[in-house]
């Protein structure tokens, strides 16, 4: 005879073991998820680090009178003066293609960093003072050891000539490291040295102030509509079909249309973040729509019933009853749909947010550029200096996404309701 028991027992241990092989598979494929994403972080930190500090170069600067009017510093060439402070150093250097290349050690933007500093101080003028000036992206870049010095001369950008006078510099004291706090507070530069993001940081948030104040109000009221009032008809079917599809669709159709419409049907202006928030407006609305009619969902039935049952009207009812419950999951999805409009790219790309705009936005009707698009442009650019920036601006991104989920998870357990 068969011993049922020995077989039970023998198919049960078989799937206690399946079972124990489908949670590993789990933890495995968990692990292994964790570990890309921490070689992915970790490779965009690594990059970003040297994007914290800079090199400085210390210049003696003659800011006499025959140099600077002080009636009139702002006229005063100091590009012309920086390069005679600099020959004045290396008195050896005769050469035409030498001079070039040791003024190619402070950046080219340090004839207007004196301007600002004299600006800010004139007790500088009349005299040779000793200024700190940015220096150029080649020469930060070797100090950190980021310049293969075994390759050939002509295959690096930096000469042996120019690693020379580095030397004699760093020798003299005449080098230092600093905080970069300009990364932060300046606008876009062709020169790596110097950009910054703040110009892209307040074009985005112009965007996204402009974005939510016409897809936040829209969207909640669709979805209050369509989920308490709206007819149960062909009409309302076809219209929470196309809500659906239109949440799927590629948000570079967007794109295409805030080019055709608000552009070329509207004339708004180009490049500027109310053309930008309104064609993320439209990407963003069926997600908060969608967020919004699964939250008013939530709220138990009994609510709307019992206010009926004691006299409110429908429309009562709903706002002062269902929609006070829904409305932190209406918020938690508004939030997420704001988070995923901040790291679209492409729709900006065809309004023509992608420009290269340098000055900081003061108005949502001026030029800018956003977060996600200056990140491509800088990672277009063959400037090795850009590939940090390029990093610091995605770990920069990273936060403003992590922040704004955090804030949909904190507001949602403070203001949801249990039942």
């Amino acid at each position: 005879m068969i011993d049922l028991t020995k077989k039970a027992g023998f198919g049960l241990d078989q799937r206690h073991r399946a079972e124990q092989r489908f949670q590993w598979a789990g933890k495995l494929a968990i692990a292994t998820s964790l570990l890309f994403l921490l070689v992915m972080v970790g490779s965009i930190v690594t990059d970003a680090s040297g994007v914290l500090r800079q090199t400085q170069i210390a210049v003696d600067l003659d800011l006499g009178p025959e140099n600077v009017n002080p009636s009139n510093p702002q006229a005063a060439s100091y590009g012309r003066i920086v390069k005679s402070s600099l020959r004045d150093m290396f008195p050896e250097v005769t050469r035409r293609k030498d001079k070039k290349r040791l003024y190619n050690l402070v950046s080219p933007e340090g004839s207007f960093e004196i301007a600002a500093m004299v600006t800010d101080n004139p007790a500088l003028l009349g005299s040779v003072q000793t200024l700190w000036l940015t220096a150029s992206d080649d020469l930060d870049l070797f100090l950190r050891g980021k310049v293969d010095i075994s390759l050939p001369p002509k295959q690096r950008r930096i000469s042996d000539a120019e690693i020379t006078w580095i030397k004699i510099l760093e020798d003299g004291g005449q080098l230092r490291r600093v905080a970069n706090w300009g990364f932060l507070s300046s606008g876009d530069s062709r020169e790596p040295e110097i950009a910054g993001i703040l110009s892209a940081l307040i074009g985005s948030a112009f965007s996204l102030a402009v974005c939510f104040a016409l897809s936040f109000p829209i969207g909640i009221g669709a979805a209050i509509y369509l989920e308490e009032f709206a007819p149960a008809n062909r009409i309302s079917d076809l219209i929470e079909v196309n809500i659906n599809n239109l949440a799927a669709v590629p948000s570079i159709v967007f794109g295409l249309l805030g080019l055709s419409v608000f552009l070329g049907v509207m004339g708004l202006p180009r490049s500027s973040p109310l053309v930008g928030g309104m064609v993320l407006a439209l990407m963003t609305l069926p997600t908060i729509i969608i967020a919004a009619r699964a939250a008013l969902r939530s709220v138990p039935p009994s609510f709307k019933e019992a206010a009926l049952a004691l006299g409110a009207s429908p429309v009562q009812a709903v706002f002062h009853h269902v929609f006070p419950v829904a409305m932190p999951g209406m918020l938690t999805g508004a939030i997420v749909g704001m988070a995923q409009a901040l790291g679209e790219t492409a729709p900006l790309l065809m309004i023509g947010m992608v420009a290269f705009i340098v000055d900081i936005p003061d108005s949502v009707l001026e030029p800018a550029t956003a977060l996600p698009v200056q990140i491509f442009l800088w990672a277009d650019s063959p400037e090795r200096a850009f590939t940090e920036k390029t990093a610091a601006a995605i770990i920069v991104l990273l936060i403003f996404l992590i922040c704004m989920n955090l804030i949909a998870i904190l507001l949602r357990r403070k203001l949801e309701q249990r039942f």
